[in-house]
């Protein structure tokens, strides 16, 4: 299953009451506010959730998957993400409860 924006918004009006136009307001701005400081160069800290930060790529050798060619992949900033360590347990805990599936002999 994939969370949607639409999805926060739906639970922003079911949980607190906020109507659907000020919760899809108020989670866009989130997401606008993390994508400016990103564009900053800012790293984004989310205690209990974790961080958002940039990553300078150097130009590297590629390939054309289709011809086999060698092409340079350019020089890049990318976005990574680091989940916080409560976000790393939740998330443990929830796996280990979760019954394991049986090997296929």
């Amino acid at each position: 299953m994939t969370l949607t924006k639409a999805d926060l918004v739906e639970k922003l009006f079911v949980d607190i009451g906020l109507n659907r136009k000020d919760g899809k307001a108020l989670v866009d701005l989130f997401f606008e506010e993390i994508k400016h400081a990103l564009e900053q160069g800012k790293t984004v800290k989310l205690s209990g959730f974790g961080s958002f930060d940039l990553r300078e790529k150097r130009e590297r050798p590629g390939r054309n998957p289709k011809t086999g060619k060698e092409v340079p992949v350019t020089a890049r900033r990318v976005v990574t993400f680091r989940a916080g360590q409560k976000l790393k347990n939740r998330i443990e805990e929830t796996n280990a409860k979760k019954p394991k599936p049986l090997a296929a002999d």
